[in-house]
Order: structure tokens, then sequence, then C-alpha cells
């Protein structure tokens, strides 16, 4: 049976703060295949390791008095949001503040940790991954994500520039390391691509909405998401990129009420046009499973993730699953996808 890649998402944010150290370390411990850091810009163009740009939930900015006057409202990707955006600090300036657990009302032990670590650039956490591979005497791979390329580009910075400069100035640049690049937007993979980065190349889509950098170019005409996974457009990715990843949903199709379906054709689709593919976020808690794999006890408590997973696994269809899974809780998920181990393998006291 294939065994995916496991990738740490955003570290190991089922139990530390996500893109915070602590989360990256013990992802690293725990013994994933991959980490996954997603990087947006500094006003002075240095690669911040930040879920989104808009950073009020996860970190204490909106608590320190001296950055209230940042505060404001900004339409990002076509998304009217406000907060503090990362664009109007400088790298020194973000290097003050902690980070903070996104979700402290699902994960509480989590939110212990809010307010101990700082914020990471890009290259503190390819140094942590280099580090852990010798350390381990195993490989250990980076999947970067490039969030909001096209807004970026709108505010003057050339962002695949940055990123090819950074990488190489990292040594991440070679080939040496495993490299894996991703954007909701394929315009930066492109521009990337031309300029020589050895690395594979993965388009995320979502389970609705368009890809802004498409909506830009060809408005209304611009493909939906869902589109670009049905045959006729990954015929159009045949030689663009190596691989698709997609919004979990998208593989279980769930039916009206809550059920998980065979409907899916998208990973047989996909690997017959040689394309891999890779999902998220699998992730163990009731509010992000699948409804009729939830279970008793609230928002925090884990449902029947491992029938969920299981589907992911295997493909729906018998036809063989995915790739690569993101994973909050880096321990279950290589215990699950790479070593095959279930909740009853691992005994009560687990």
């Amino acid at each position: 049976m294939r065994r995916p890649l496991v990738i740490g998402h955003r570290g190991a944010p089922g139990y530390r703060p996500e893109h915070s150290r602590s989360s990256y370390t013990l992802a690293l411990e725990m013994g994933v295949d991959a980490v996954e850091p997603d990087v947006v810009l500094s006003k002075d163009g240095v690669l911040v390791v930040r879920h989104e740009n808009e950073i009020s939930g996860t970190t204490d900015v909106a608590t320190r008095p001296e950055f209230a006057d940042r505060r404001t409202t900004k339409e990002v990707d076509g998304v009217a949001l406000t907060g503090w955006f990362t664009e109007d600090f400088t790298w020194e300036e973000l290097a003050t503040l902690t980070c903070r657990e996104r979700l402290p009302e699902v994960r509480p032990t989590s939110a212990t940790f809010d307010g101990r670590q700082p914020v990471l650039r890009l290259i503190d956490v390819l140094d942590l991954v280099r580090d852990a591979s010798l350390a381990q005497g195993r490989e250990i791979g980076v999947v970067l994500e490039i969030k909001h390329a096209t807004f970026m580009a709108s505010l003057g910075f050339d962002l695949a520039a940055i990123v090819h400069d950074e990488l190489r100035g990292a040594g991440w640049a070679t080939g040496e390391w495993p490299l894996i690049v991703e954007s909701f937007e394929s315009s930066i993979l492109f521009v990337l691509q031309e300029r020589g980065l050895p690395a594979r190349y993965v388009y995320l889509l979502e389970a609705a909405g368009k890809p802004f950098d498409l909506v830009v170019a060809h408005g209304d005409d611009a493909p939906t998401y869902p589109s670009i996974a049905h045959p006729a457009g990954l015929d159009r990715l045949i030689g663009r990129v190596d691989g698709i990843s997609v919004d979990k949903r998208m593989l279980l199709a769930p039916d009206r009420l809550g059920r998980a379906t065979d409907r899916s054709r998208i990973i047989a689709d996909a690997h017959a046009r040689g394309l891999q593919v890779f999902t998220w976020t699998c992730r163990p808690e009731n509010p992000f499973l699948v409804k009729e794999f939830r279970r008793p006890g609230g928002k925090a408590a884990f449902g029947d993730y491992e029938a969920e997973w299981a589907l992911i696994r295997d493909g729906a269809n018998g036809e063989g699953g995915v790739d690569g899974v993101f994973v909050d809780h880096a321990d279950l998920g290589v215990e699950f996808f790479r070593d095959g181990l279930t909740s009853s393998d691992r005994g009560p006291s687990s």
C-alpha cells in the first residue's frame, strides 16, 4: 500500500501555537517527513512565517499599545479584512511579537503556550529542519506555501525573487534538500519554475471560489478551483505542476447528511495524468471531521478520525489514496498514515 508523505502542517499545531518554534521542533521530533511553513512579507521584505498576513489572531499584536495605530482595513485577495498586517511592520518590529493559539476553544492546552515564543522567519524554519535532518540522520523536507502573491505584487514586492534569493542564500535552492513549493495561485509557481528553482510544484485548490491571480487576469472568465480539479482542468496542468493539493472535503464529497461518499474521482483522474495528490488538513477534533465521524464531547474532543483518515489513505473508490497529507497532530499522522497504527494498535495507555 502507498504510504503518503506526512507533512507537519505549520509544525504540530495540535499541541503548540502554529508556526512557533516549539510547534516545528515537536513535529520534527515526532517523525514527520516534512513541515509546512506559510510565508508572508514584512514591510522591509523579510519572509515571515505566518498563516496569513493579518496577524491579530495568531500573535499578541492586539495587546501591544505601541502598535494600536497600525490597525486598519484592507482588501486582500478580494476580501475585506480588519486587523494588523505584516507588510505594515518591519521585521525588527515583528520579532518583538509572540505567538498565540489561533483556536483556543478547540485547543486549550496549546493556548497555555501563548506569549512564550517569538514570530519566526523562513530562514529560522529552514535552519531547524536542516539541523533535525542531520541530527536524526534522515532527509526531512520543507513544503513551502507562498501566500497572497498577487496582493504582494500590488504593493511592489517581487515575491518570486525574494523567495528564490532566500532559498538560495540558505542552501535550499540547489536540490540538495527536499523542497516542495505550493500556492493557491499558479502564476507564482510558474515564475519560480522559470527562475530555475529546483523543487516539486503543487497547486493548492480550494473547495470553492476562484484563484485570485486568475481573477485579476481574466475577471469573470477565471476558472473555479473545483473546475481545475475536473479532468479538463487537470489536462491543462500536465507538464506545468507536479501535483495538486485539495481540501479533503473534495475527496470525501459529503452528502447533505454529512456522510462521506464515493463520488470523488479526483485521485484517479490526477494519477492518470501523472499528477500527485495531496490533501489538507487531517485533524482529529470534531469540528474538522465530516459530520458522520463526529462524536460526543464537544469541540475539543476527538471524533472517529481514523475512519475518515482511512478513506483518505486508501481512496474511497479503492483506486488508492493520496500521495501526501497535511496533519496538525504530527504523532497521530505518522502513526496512522506511515506506520499504519490505529488507536487499538496503540492500546489503552496511549
